[in-house]
């Protein structure tokens, strides 16, 4: 698999996606990390570019929703069609909400690397 990690907005912290970032990588699969602050034009734009299997979005400034909904919108406009998550510090109750939005699958704060690095194994 080939995973394309993004940290959209204006959040600088970017630990937890280094970490998952490893560990992805240590699964067997390619991780492309596009770096802090990036627009979600720009995401998108790099998936095209790259072509990932998956495109995982981690958020952690409290703006989840407005960014997952740009990332929805942006997809439709420039036609790319790769499934993407989204996780990081996200209420547990806001997860059938970004269903909803377009995310393939949103993992909210607490969540294992584990699982995350599980779930795009069983993505193929």
């Amino acid at each position: 698999m080939k995973v394309l990690l993004a940290k959209p907005g204006l959040d600088g912290h970017d630990v937890g996606v280094k970490v998952l970032a490893h560990a992805i990588k240590a699964a067997g699969h390619q991780v492309i990390y596009t770096g802090l602050r990036k627009s979600i034009e720009e995401i998108v734009q790099k998936a095209k570019e790259e072509k990932p299997d998956v495109i995982g979005l981690s958020i952690l400034s409290g703006t989840h929703q407005v960014l997952c909904e740009k990332m929805n919108d942006e997809m439709k406009k420039q036609e790319v069609e790769i499934p993407w998550i989204v996780g990081g510090n996200i209420p547990a109750e806001d997860v059938t909400e970004l269903r909803k939005t377009g995310a393939r699958e949103a993992f909210p704060t607490g969540t294992q690397i584990d699982a995350v690095v599980k779930y795009i194994g069983e993505l193929k």
